[in-house]
């Protein structure tokens, strides 16, 4: 009846709102740096676009920065776009959705019901080794991935160098306390160093096969050439080329100019050129992800949940079971119970019984692509409450400028007590290098941060990471759908068709990977498939994948390792309180869902 499935419906909705109302909601809290250091000018939150001091890097005004904090806890976009207390004498950049965290939902939790740890404060071990390990990854950003294996490649010594010196760092001497990260024996090596905390990150190959390989498309293409089946079209996991060796913001002057928030992509000297719009120069064609470069141009461009949305496609291209849970429903139960018969009829069935119904709008593939990416705006709308209206914390370009200035700094505040002096010496190896890097690279000596980017960091501040969280909310999607004990190798089955072919899948000879081949002149368009002796599996490459993308970002020097770790985790959260609120849907068919969560535990949705 109409009027009875109004009610129903109604009462799941009402079911839904009362179960996320149930949900504790959380304190946020901050490390304190924003009011410990009031008096210094706030040297320690995020001032992009305000006006700067040319001697510290500092905001000119602590007025200017108390009148930007106001805004954001009126929670009113007119006072960013009509009152904002900087002068405008040239083209700038426009602070990105700083009310997006204000905003109400209809699914999943309320933005403001999730939270992250108080960030890594100044004077903490724990900072001064992130902000190293963000420097260390600039000076790497050219070395081949292959030498961030075990088995090494090229440029061995440089990235060996770079362990040295974050291993010799207290933070790590301590044993990498609070958030944790992989490592062997206590110790960073090339097969762990940059490579994140969760299950599987630390095995094989540093990219993720999602960032690599592709499947079968209807143009023939198989995994081998990089191309995604996107329905009749396909996606090429190639990017655009970068130029290798130029970075950006190594002098005072563009340093200060992109904190001023001046539109440096969109004018140089006053005039409109097309190598300056991009914020990367390129040297034409693409090439498989070979280099942190490449992987830094990739979060450069990428849709947010673009990855995800890919390895979807992939899995799906593949065949790849779907979670054993609800194997019935997705039309997969004879993957996993291959000879199941009907109880007792009258009706002779001559054996196993085949199964007629699949997913499709439900438990199947529009089901989950729907959802992958549903899930991304949750997660959006939640880091920016983090990030503008908690923690409104710096940006790893703006701590390099402190570091920089750090006598300046201390001198003329000594509210500071000589916190940067300090971190200037705790990283002083890191910093040693970076400054001679700089003055090969530039001609002059300093401390700032090459970045990758023109423009720098994104007008927002940095912690927690949008395309971190996004990353958690998505890949816990992805893996709340597939059957994650899944490998990548050569399939074994009876079916000639599916015999020998590569997937992610329960049936597997032998274990295998895909690289980009290298050869004496350069890197070659096209995978290399090598056995493996460790298997890849499903839930390791995802989580490789959400690191890979996180820490992409920490590549282009625009994160720290925190706003991967916390920001990860509350894109978790968001995912399965989504789930779970969907769960609720489903009032005729039992749909259980295992989640594996990216500290080792899992949870379970639907189960009665």
């Amino acid at each position: 009846m109409p009027k009875d499935r109004r009610e129903s419906s109604y009462r799941v909705r009402v079911e839904a709102a009362e179960l996320a109302k149930g949900r504790h909601h959380p304190d946020h809290l901050a490390n304190q740096d924003e009011s410990r250091y009031a008096a210094a000018h706030y040297p320690m939150s995020f001032s992009k676009g305000l006006d700067h001091d040319s001697a510290t890097g500092l905001v000119k005004s602590a007025a200017h920065f108390e009148a930007f904090r106001n805004a954001i806890d009126e929670g009113w976009v007119e006072p960013f776009t009509s009152r904002v207390p900087v002068p405008r004498a040239c083209p700038r950049r426009k602070w990105e959705a700083p009310t997006a965290g204000v905003v109400y939902d209809l699914e999943g939790p309320d933005a403001q019901a999730v939270t992250m740890a108080p960030a890594p404060e100044l004077c903490s071990d724990e900072l001064a080794f992130e902000m190293a390990e963000v420097y260390e990854l600039a000076l790497l950003r050219d070395v081949p991935f292959e030498s961030f294996d075990t088995n090494g490649g090229t440029d061995e010594s440089k990235i060996d160098a770079a362990i040295t010196r974050l291993n010799a760092l207290p933070y790590a001497q301590d044993g990498f306390t609070g958030r944790t990260r992989t490592t062997e024996s206590g110790q960073l090596t090339r097969q762990t160093v940059f490579r994140g905390s969760s299950p599987g990150v630390d095995v094989g190959p540093y990219l993720s096969q999602f960032m690599l390989i592709g499947n079968d498309t209807l143009a023939g293409s198989g995994i081998a050439e990089g191309k995604i089946a996107y329905g009749a079209q396909e996606i090429d996991q190639r990017v655009p080329i970068a130029r290798a060796g130029e970075d950006h913001m190594q002098i005072w002057d563009d340093w200060l100019n992109v904190q001023q928030g001046y539109d440096v992509n969109a004018a140089v000297k006053g005039k409109n050129t097309e190598e300056c719009k991009k914020g990367q120069n390129f040297d034409g064609g693409t090439r498989f992800i070979c280099t942190p470069r490449d992987l830094a141009t990739y979060v450069h461009f990428d849709a947010l949940y673009q990855a995800y949305l890919n390895a979807t496609l992939i899995l799906l291209g593949m065949g790849t079971p779907f979670d054993p849970g609800f194997a019935k429903l997705s039309g997969m139960r004879d993957m996993f119970t291959p000879d199941v018969t009907l109880p007792d009829t009258s009706v002779a069935l001559g054996g196993s019984v085949a199964q007629n119904a699949g997913g499709f709008a439900l438990y199947g593939g529009p089901h989950i692509l729907t959802l992958v990416t549903e899930v991304a705006t949750r997660a959006l709308k939640a880091v920016r409450y983090q990030k503008f209206n908690n923690h409104l914390r710096l940006r790893p370009e703006a701590l390099a400028g402190r570091i920089e200035k750090a006598a300046e700094i201390d001198s003329m505040f000594p509210a500071t007590c000589g916190a940067f002096g300090k971190l200037h010496e705790q990283v002083g190896e890191t910093v040693h290098a970076v400054k001679k890097f700089n003055k090969d690279t530039c001609g002059v000596e300093t401390a700032l941060l090459p970045m990758a980017f023109v423009e720098g960091s994104p007008m927002h501040p940095t912690y927690g990471a949008g395309h971190a969280t996004v990353a958690g909310a998505c890949t816990t999607i992805v893996k709340a759908f597939f059957d994650c004990g899944s490998v990548l190798g050569e399939r074994k089955s009876d079916d000639p068709c599916v015999h020998g072919s590569i997937a992610f899948h329960r049936d597997i000879k032998h274990g295998v990977c895909f690289t980009p081949k290298k050869t004496a002149k350069g890197w070659v368009d096209k995978l290399e498939m090598k056995k493996t002796d460790k298997p890849l599996t499903l839930e390791g490459e995802l989580n490789k994948l959400a690191a890979n993308i996180s820490i992409g970002r920490n590549m282009a020097g625009v994160h720290y390792y925190s706003d991967y770790y916390d920001s990860l985790r509350m894109g978790e959260k968001i995912a399965i309180e989504m789930l779970e609120e969907q769960a609720l849907c489903y009032p005729t068919d039992e749909f259980v869902l295992n989640v594996p969560t990216y500290d080792g535990e899992s949870v379970r949705i639907g189960a009665k």
